[in-house]
């Protein structure tokens, strides 16, 4: 029964926590794609241009596009006037300089190629169920530019351009892919560039003798897209200040050259548009995806038809320049106007004369158009149209499933609504008030997308609430359930009644009656599913929750007592409280590691002195673990760091190898020494792990040598790289033939079981973090040992203490619990240590809460081609990693401390979503991109932490199941006589 209802417990926290996780999304982050709208474009007016260009350089920074360096080229090194700094796309500055309109384009988080591509070319921002189909495929259909262009011929990564092909109408866009293969991060990034204009030049020379190509070519409403990967793939591989990358842009540049001249002499008629951008750009450590600046910021440089000529500035500096950030780009005499990047997509639908993307966001930007005032006013209104179009559709969806429909104030009367709004501006500009009407058109398309955002968040307070209640509801539930189960451990009243079932069964029909009207998403209903179920459980078993809390605080009986408690728990939410401002101050993390320290002088000088080598060894592995924290999150690859951490590693192998027997002696078994020097199988597979993590070093070396050296990783290391990785997670398996029971030798081949892993997968001093972390919780698990042993000869000095024997039973117990001492007080703040060295495992080497914090150095070893999901399970993995070790130390500590192997799990699991709480109120969707975007990650991360629990906790039971903890395994949480001498030599 115990274990049924500990399974049960295990399956409610995953399957609420992962339908929960989504409830940021309904509520911040609706979908914001429709349908059934009507197109808007410029009616009567011929298209400025005949045709448009876009290039867009993958991963490009717009300070990067526009800084001067020294040459970058190869061998420019033996030149003299290569070390004079120069802009890197001399021709791109060109543009700038003479012939069009330059500024930023701000991206949105994530910062990532395909909802970047999308917000360029359909001018909408990435619908969020994206994020489970890898940014490849479409989730829905949306409209783009592509979708409205006469033909559209695209080139470059098979990653981007199948999505506006399979969204368009069929034969309307050309899609031509370089393999897969070509992504390789340890050949030169450059050459998927040089194929891109390759491919242009050859249809273009191919147009010459092809007539039917010819003619194809020359109808207006074409688009050419460039898609330029090989500016991202360099960054990943070298970062964007390195000469790879910056050479990349000499290259880029000089392509952009050749296709404008060439385009130009095809067609010599001055009608082509010609669009330079970038999806995202690139952080400093040489990824992306979060909102820092250096990702949100990319190059935006249109010239050509239809297209404004520069605005300068001769006496000073120019407007757009005011954040500083182009100081030392050479160009602050030029005006610099900057957009949102789903602006772009409406700018090029103006200029080739096509309608807007129906679902597109974008305001045209009317500083980019050589027009008069009036065509500028007119283009804006329609851009308004389409984007209030939307507005239209989805209201009068919201208003067919709502009972009582709230309209959008600003837009809900008569004298303000749409129709009579576009009157007003209509007749403004037929009388030649032409900045009002802009103005009045501007403000008509702020309250036109303010109203689809209130229309997107329509549900967000009755939801909140829910979510709220659920979360609220399972904190009480699961602490009601460790009661029951760890507490209380006999048979209790279950207070389940007719009224009672009767009134929660209400509650929860009126909830669905609401949602069945309204014609709610399914995902609602498992919402509001949850606070009801969790809030009758904890009703109907309020005796079990009485009874165990008069159990827990029976010790509590006066006023120091009380005292006491409430500081405890003061200091417990404190502790919750600063690990939640951890995820923005890596550094509480060395402050808390320091405080740490101090922990066993709690316990007495006695205990102490008594323990001084347990305590000393505590102590350094704290403080070693404290310097983490301080070191840079965004590393760079350091294989010094690298082999230093494999050494520490395989030193700790090859000691337990040649010292087995004295460290795994026991006094209460003189049997023991003898066991394990037989035991040769065993022995013989430690020797194996051992030896793989020196080969796992060797072929790191080597790998890191061919790909700095740019030559392709060969086979032959790819293949022992693979075998050795491979073999590192399946020799342990082999011990099950001849098994050592002993918990140090399991935890030994646990922790050499995931080393060959940790050194081939990290890029610096991950490896030592490993090391230093495994210390830490080896020393943890004793020293929780010997505190528990110590408290209880405090208690009772005769050593009797309750256990299945029946000497000073504390309760009758049930028989399901008979062989586990119950809960206590205490048992609170050894669940609070697992917690916090929970997340320290998250934190201690980097920002996990931000994409970008991931490099795919490590992972291309194994995997140099681009891979999004292979890549991103290989970094999961190493993530994964530090907390199978931590699951097999707590199962090893349960057993030691004689607790139930769920109990200290189920307490975690209770406290952990106070934090997730938390996150969830400070989600935000307004404000910096980057705000928004960490908030999420932060929510997600700590609403996982109840899934990762759980999974650990069913890890324990697999990694430590039927080990032989000696004396601490029987039940009583005593240590028997001779195993307190023993620990030291353990330590050693």
């Amino acid at each position: 029964m115990a274990r049924l209802a500990r399974y049960r417990f295990l399956f409610v926290a995953v399957i609420f926590h992962l339908v929960y996780i989504y409830s940021i999304f309904s509520i911040y982050f609706v979908s914001p794609v429709v349908h059934g709208m009507r197109e808007h474009r410029m009616e009567n007016k011929e298209a400025p241009a005949q045709r448009l260009v876009l290039f867009v350089g993958d991963g490009l920074r717009a300070d990067k596009a526009f800084q001067s360096f020294p040459d970058p080229s190869p061998g420019s090194d033996a030149c003299e006037d290569a070390v004079v700094p120069r802009p890197l796309a001399p021709f791109i500055r060109s543009r700038v300089l003479e012939h069009g309109t330059f500024g930023v384009s701000h991206t949105r988080v994530p910062t990532e190629s395909r909802p970047g591509h999308v917000a360029l070319i359909a001018g909408l921002y990435e619908d969020v169920s994206a994020v489970t189909t890898g940014w490849k495929l479409n989730p829905v259909n949306f409209d783009s530019v592509f979708n409205r262009s006469r033909h559209t011929w695209s080139w470059g990564s098979p990653d981007i351009l199948p999505m506006f092909e399979q969204g368009a109408v069929p034969g309307r866009v050309s899609a031509d892919a370089y393999d897969p293969e070509m992504e390789d991060y340890s050949k030169e990034a450059l050459e998927l560039d040089l194929w891109v204009f390759d491919k242009v030049k050859t249809m273009f020379t191919e147009a010459k003798n092809n007539a039917t190509l010819d003619a194809e070519l020359r109808k207006d409403q074409n688009v050419f897209f460039l898609h330029l990967l090989g500016l991202d793939t360099a960054g990943h591989s070298h970062r964007p200040y390195s000469k790879q990358y910056l050479h990349n842009i000499q290259v880029v540049d000089k392509g952009v050259q050749e296709i404008t001249e060439l385009i130009e002499e095809f067609y010599g008629d001055g009608k082509t548009a010609f669009v330079f951008t970038a999806d995202h750009g690139m952080s400093d450590w040489g990824s992306h995806g979060d909102g820092h600046p250096d990702n949100t910021r990319t190059p935006l440089v249109v010239w050509g038809a239809g297209v404004a000529k520069p605005n300068v500035n001769t006496s000073g500096v120019a407007k757009g320049h005011e954040d500083g950030f182009s100081y030392d780009w050479g160009l602050d005499h030029v005006q610099r106007h900057d957009v949102a990047q789903a602006d772009i997509a409406a700018l090029m639908a103006y200029l080739v004369g096509l309608a807007f993307p129906t679902n597109s966001v974008g305001e045209l930007p009317l500083s980019y158009l050589d027009a008069d005032l009036k065509t500028k006013a007119e283009a804006l209104l329609v851009n308004a149209k389409e984007i209030l179009e939307m507005y239209h559709v989805k209201e009068e969806q919201k208003q067919s499933t709502e009972l009582r429909y709230r309209p959008f104030s600003a837009l809900g009367d008569r004298a303000h609504s749409v129709d009579a709004r576009i009157a007003q501006i209509e007749e403004l500009i037929s009388q030649g008030q032409i900045e009002e009407a802009v103005k009045e058109t501007h403000e008509l398309m702020q309250l036109g997308l303010q109203g689809l955002r209130y229309l997107q968040t329509y549900d967000w307070l009755f939801l909140r609430a829910i979510v709220t209640c659920g979360y609220i509801g399972w904190i009480v539930y699961a602490i009601t359930t460790v009661i029951d189960l760890h507490v209380v451990q006999q048979q209790t009243e279950i207070m389940r009644t007719v009224p009672s079932m009767i009134m929660f069964s209400s509650v929860l029909v009126g909830l669905y009656s609401v949602l069945w009207m309204q014609r709610s998403p399914w995902i609602y209903y498992a919402y509001a599913f949850f606070p009801v179920m969790f809030w009758e459980e904890i009703w109907a078993n309020r005796p079990a929750l009485q009874k165990g809390s008069k159990i827990l605080f029976a010790s509590v009986s006066s006023h120091a007592d009380v005292i006491k408690l409430v500081v405890s728990t003061v200091g417990f939410f404190l502790v919750i409280e600063a690990l939640v401002q951890s995820y923005f101050q890596r550094e509480i993390f060395t402050i808390c590691y320091l405080l740490a320290t101090t922990w066993p002088a709690f316990y007495g000088y006695g205990f102490v002195k008594q323990n001084a080598l347990l305590v000393a060894t505590w102590v350094s592995s704290c403080m070693l673990m404290s310097v983490f924290t301080l070191l840079p999150a965004n590393k760079v690859e350091d294989l010094t760091l690298i082999l230093v951490g494999g050494l520490l590693m395989f030193t700790v192998g090859l000691v337990y190898l040649c010292y087995e027997s004295e460290i795994l002696k026991d006094g209460s078994s003189q049997e023991q020494p003898a066991k394990t020097a037989t035991n040769v199988l065993s022995r013989s597979i430690v020797g194996v792990q051992v030896g793989l993590v020196a080969l796992a070093m060797i072929v790191t070396r080597s790998s890191v040598w061919y790909i700095r050296a740019r030559e392709g990783l060969p086979l032959g290391t790819k293949a022992v790289g693979w075998a050795t990785f491979i073999a590192s997670l399946i020799v342990p398996s082999l011990q099950r033939l001849q098994p050592d029971e002993h918990y140090v030798h399991r935890l030994v081949t646990i922790f050499l079981q995931f080393a060959p892993s940790f050194v081939i997968l990290t890029i610096s001093y991950e490896g030592l973090f490993y090391f230093v972390f495994c210390l830490t919780l080896f020393t943890w698990v004793h020293l929780e040992t010997r505190i528990h042993s110590h408290q209880t000869r405090k208690r009772d000095p005769s050593g009797l203490v309750p256990s299945s024997n029946g000497v000073k039973p504390t309760a009758t117990p049930s028989p399901q619990s008979s062989t586990h001492r119950p809960l206590t007080l205490s048992d609170a703040r050894t669940a609070l240590f697992f917690f916090y060295l929970l997340q320290s495992a998250f934190f201690s080497t980097g920002n996990i809460a931000s994409i970008s914090s991931f490099s795919l150095d490590a992972v291309s070893r194994l995997i140099p081609v681009f891979d999004p999901f292979s890549q991103g399970a290989l970094l999961m993995l190493k993530i994964m990693i530090p907390f199978a070790v931590m699951s097999a130390h707590l199962g090893i500590l349960n057993m030691r401390l004689g607790v139930a192997p769920s109990a200290l799990f189920m307490i975690v699991m209770a406290v952990a979503d106070v934090m997730t709480l938390n996150f969830f109120y400070m989600v935000r969707d307004e404000g910096s991109w980057l705000d928004i975007g960490t908030t999420i990650s932060h929510f997600v991360i700590a609403s996982l932490l109840g899934v990762f629990v759980a999974g650990l906790e069913l890890g324990s039971g697999v990694l430590v199941g039927g080990v032989d903890v000696g004396g601490e395994g029987n039940g009583t949480g005593v240590e028997k006589r001779g195993e307190g001498e023993r620990v030291e030599d353990v330590v050693r």
